[in-house]
Parts: C-alpha cells; sequence; structure tokens
C-alpha cells in the first residue's frame, strides 16, 4: 500500500505566470527562489575602468540598477557606493564581486566586510576566484583569509619599523607632526617599497608619494 505524501504547496508570480511548488520537495529552498543578487565593483585610481568588472557583474545575472561602485577618491574612506550597498543588502541576499581585491582596500578591510556582511545573513561571492562565503566552506574561507591579512598586518609593520629605523641612523628626527619627511619616503621607495604600501605605512595620500619621488627624479 502505497503512504499519501503530506503536500504543501506556494503559488507564486515568476515570470509573470502563476506557478505551484511543491515545498516537500527535498531540494526546495526558499532561500534560492527569492534570493536577491547584488554587485560591487571598485577600481582603486580614476585611470582604472569600472566597465570589466560591471560587465562581468551584469553576465553573471545582477541586474544594473543592483549593481553598486566605487571609483578612488581623495579620501581613503569615501566609498559612496559600498555604504549604499550595505543599506539595501537583507538577509538571505548575495553579493556578486569580481575579484577577492575588489571588495576592500587591503584584505584585512576585506575581511572586516565578509565578516560584516556575514553577520546580517549575506554571502558574498568572488566570480573569478571562485569562492563563496556561505556554508561550512565559506566560514573555512574566512578563517584562512583572516590569518592571511594577520601575516600582511605583521610583514607592513616590520616593514615600516626597518624604514624608520633606518631613517633614524641617518639623523631623520620623528616627530608629532603629520607633515611627511621626504627622506623616509626615499628611503622606503630604496628598498623596494612600492609607492602604495608607501602611503598606507605613512598614512599620507598617494599622490604625496608620487610628488616626492617625481621631485626627486627632477632634481
Amino acid at each position: 500500500m502505497i503512504g499519501h505524501r503530506k503536500t504543501v504547496t506556494l503559488i507564486c508570480l515568476l515570470n509573470r505566470k502563476f506557478v505551484i511548488i511543491d515545498m516537500s520537495c527535498p531540494i526546495f529552498d526558499l532561500r534560492y527562489i527569492f534570493m536577491r543578487l547584488f554587485g560591487y565593483a571598485r577600481v582603486s585610481t580614476s585611470q582604472q575602468s569600472l566597465d570589466l568588472q560591471v560587465r562581468a557583474l551584469k553576465d553573471a545575472g545582477v541586474k544594473a540598477n543592483r549593481i553598486f561602485t566605487d571609483k578612488a577618491s581623495g579620501s581613503s574612506t569615501d566609498r559612496e557606493g559600498l555604504d549604499l550597498l550595505r543599506m539595501k543588502v537583507e538577509e538571505g541576499d548575495v553579493i556578486l564581486v569580481k575579484k577577492l581585491d575588489r571588495l576592500g582596500r587591503d584584505t584585512a578591510d576585506m575581511i572586516q566586510l565578509i565578516k560584516e556582511f556575514d553577520a546580517q545573513g549575506v554571502a558574498v561571492r568572488f566570480i573569478d576566484d571562485g569562492i563563496s562565503t556561505d556554508g561550512d566552506m565559506g566560514q573555512m574561507v574566512v578563517t584562512i583569509l583572516s590569518a592571511v591579512a594577520q601575516a600582511e598586518r605583521r610583514r607592513i609593520l616590520e616593514r615600516t619599523n626597518e624604514g624608520r629605523q633606518e631613517a633614524k641612523l641617518k639623523g631623520i628626527k620623528f616627530g608629532r607632526r603629520r607633515t611627511v619627511d621626504r627622506n623616509v619616503v626615499l628611503t622606503l621607495h630604496q628598498k623596494g617599497t612600492g609607492a602604495t604600501e608607501i602611503a598606507h605605512q605613512l598614512s599620507i595620500a598617494r599622490s604625496t608619494v608620487y610628488k616626492i619621488l617625481e621631485d626627486e627624479r627632477a632634481s
């Protein structure tokens, strides 16, 4: 004798048609029916283009009105697109980003954002890297990235200290004034430190670093 299975149905509007869904199906999950896709794209310099990232997000199924973007500006904290995205997403939503390094300014910033979205019940998926923060595997990814962020902070701190020690040996004094001594920039640059990292270490604008290096080459 064949038993009767209790069937729970849901009538909803999909693609302008009313459909009946059997919710007792083991593979059924409301999250995947009503999940909203958002996209985020960011470039770190005004010369870079957002087009490639935006195109990848659209190809992945994100609607144009749900794609938020940011371009580099004078303020490192000025990210209007990201702030709007934070306000829009809700539990169950998914944010698509083309690559890992496009979400945050550095690994630590990216981890902080991932944890913030995770607390909201929002997953982040990186298209090119094939990484998603949802599920058990996602938590493992976050743990690994957190370890990478810690290692990165230690490396920056070590290089900063080395640069300061070498500068002190050359008679450079460090005070409380916020203006940076060009010799510190030149010392770090000679050690092979890039302009972006120098700016990060000394808490100055990257344009200031470029200006000092250009003046040195011209002299």
